[in-house]
């Protein structure tokens, strides 16, 4: 089994290529996680997924460990077999689904207890519970568990915030199974505080993690805060280890992090969208139920590699969207997961090539100028 380790392989500015390496095979960075929640990547076979060329994905503790439960799917062999995913698996602590979905939750400094979203049933989880979980689920990358604040946040609220956070660090980190192959990341907080943000990460780089997240951006704040704040955090993070920001994001979003240091990144939006009808390509998000596209013969994207984008017409995507068709969201799903694939392949060869910045702005003012008209 190999060890876990990351190495930067180029850089350009602050963009870094690099190369993960895990028990379950290496990751090429940057690199966008599918998000696949429950042990399912929503619309996606696993071999789906795969073509898209995403070799990690992302899962979540709380989900899992409320249906069909973490000693459950340890019983049948591990997540990994569990869902039929070979690669790496990232799990969310589930510290945000706590925040966000349960109902009656109760904060302390030891945990937080809560009601089931499903059946109202109680439930404690702690740094060393949400660790445990992961290790049941066999993660690949366990997250600590932390507090996500919301925004707009006051300032002493936020410190009080990420400092429970970085106490919780260290009880997930002396709870976490060292092994060959695995790693565990401690997650940055603070808010749009920098001061806030260089003092979480200076803690967490003592407290010792194979990997750090930039956590509780990405939840209303303007994206020039955001990409501020992730450039403040980034100059005080390893530059000998991943740094994954959590939740990010757009297009845009993506490609302004990564000129800004970012290796990693998870966000339900394209699945997301797929479902609603809204598939990305070169110039910019596509509305497919417009009736604009009812007589459209042409494909989504002819310059795309995707099968959905190349071999379907926006008239029958179209038509499959109106009639909340389930290929609507399967042929939009696949296509939005290989448009943020090529786009991390396109950031990595550009790093490569130290060309990030010249390669980024093309693909933005390209992206913004926005779709073809019918011909």
């Amino acid at each position: 089994m190999s060890a876990f380790g990351f190495a930067v392989e180029a850089t350009s500015g602050k963009a870094r290529a690099g190369r993960l390496e895990t028990a379950h095979g290496s990751v090429s960075t940057p690199v966008f996680m599918p998000v696949g929640t429950q042990a399912t990547v929503k619309a996606m076979t696993p071999e789906m997924v795969a073509s898209t060329g995403a070799p990690i994905v992302l899962a979540n503790t709380y989900h899992l460990m409320l249906r069909p439960g973490a000693e459950r799917i340890a019983g049948l062999g591990g997540l990994h077999r569990f869902m039929r995913w070979p690669g790496p698996i990232l799990t969310d602590s589930g510290g945000y689904q706590v925040m966000s979905l349960a109902k009656l939750r109760a904060l302390d400094a030891d945990g937080v207890t809560f009601a089931s979203h499903l059946d109202g049933s109680r439930h404690r989880l702690t740094p060393e519970r949400a660790t445990e979980v992961q290790h049941l689920l066999d993660a690949t990358i366990t997250m600590q568990l932390d507090e996500c604040a919301p925004w707009p946040i006051e300032e002493q609220a936020a410190r009080a915030s990420m400092e429970l956070s970085l106490r919780w660090a260290e009880r997930s980190r002396r709870a976490f199974e060292v092994r060959p192959g695995y790693g565990q990341f401690g997650i940055v907080q603070g808010s749009i505080f920098e001061d806030q943000r260089r003092a979480s990460a200076e803690a967490l780089r003592k407290t010792g993690f194979e990997g750090y997240a930039i956590g509780g951006l990405a939840v209303g704040e303007p994206r020039d805060v955001m990409l501020r704040v992730v450039e403040a955090t980034c100059a005080h993070l390893p530059a000998d280890q991943p740094r994954y920001l959590m939740g990010v994001g757009k297009p845009e979003d993506l490609v302004g992090a990564v000129l800004r240091g970012i290796d990693m990144f998870d966000c339900v939006l394209p699945t997301r969208s797929g479902r609603n009808g809204q598939a990305f390509t070169a110039r910019g998000p596509v509305n497919l139920r417009n009736a604009r596209h009812r007589d459209d013969p042409r494909p989504l994207d002819e310059e795309s590699a995707c099968p959905a984008a190349r071999d379907y017409s926006r008239a029958y995507l179209h038509h499959l969207a109106k009639c909340d068709e389930i290929l609507a969201a399967i042929l939009l799903t696949w296509n939005n997961l290989f448009f943020y694939q090529e786009l991390m392949r396109r950031l990595r060869a550009a790093i490569i090539g130290a060309d990030a910045e010249g390669t980024a702005a093309a693909f933005l003012d390209r992206y913004a100028s926005g779709d073809l008209p019918e011909r």
